[in-house]
């Protein structure tokens, strides 16, 4: 056992891999007053004011960090699919974004929804499309991964929805607050140490 100190500006999470190897049985869907809009070849500022809408408080930083070329290198490509979850206004207030870039398999890169829906029940809707839309024919496997930044209930409905937690590892990486791609006042519940 051991303990090993960060440098200052460094952040650590406990990243979770979960898979699922199996298409779960059909269930009738949940009623949401969401809905959930495809986003082909996505806007780069559009998508990332969404992907900091939903994520910035659970310090979400991975595709701020891309530069244009590299994120519409992703975002664009035709293996992935960019949802924008919208609310009965048309207000953008969740993301889904599913990669089959690797054959026979889909990885829920992004899920989430802004954080004052969450723990109202949406989320069991949004799940339920990630799956409807993941599991396709030639998909044998559905992963995702979630961290210990992210909400402390992630895991336990990740496994709700029928993964099972497969791998485990440590992500060390600079604080985005200290280097201003998030402010400040993100994800209060991580400590920033300078």
């Amino acid at each position: 056992m051991g303990t090993f100190p960060l440098k200052a500006g460094e952040v650590a999470a406990i990243v979770t891999r979960l898979e699922m190897s199996q298409r779960p049985k059909p269930k009738p869907l949940v009623a949401s007053p969401l809905r959930l809009t495809r986003w082909h070849m996505p806007d780069t500022d559009k998508y990332r004011i969404l992907f900091r809408r939903v994520g910035e408080h659970w310090l979400w930083f991975s595709r701020l960090v891309l530069d244009e070329s590299e994120l519409k290198a992703v975002v664009h490509d035709p293996l992935v699919e960019v949802y924008a979850v919208q609310d009965p206004k048309g207000i953008e207030v969740g993301i889904l974004e599913l990669d089959f870039r690797a054959p026979g398999s889909c990885t829920i890169a992004f899920l989430g929804l802004v954080p004052q829906l969450t723990g109202q029940g949406l989320g069991q809707w949004l799940m339920a499309q990630a799956l409807a839309l993941g599991w396709r024919k030639d998909v044998m496997r559905l992963t995702v991964k979630t961290s210990s930044l992210d909400d402390p209930r992630s895991i336990a409905y990740y496994m709700k929805a029928g993964f099972e937690p497969v791998l485990r590892s440590i992500e060390i990486f600079p604080d985005p607050r200290v280097n201003g791609l998030l402010p400040a006042g993100a994800a209060p519940h991580v400590p920033i140490i300078r």
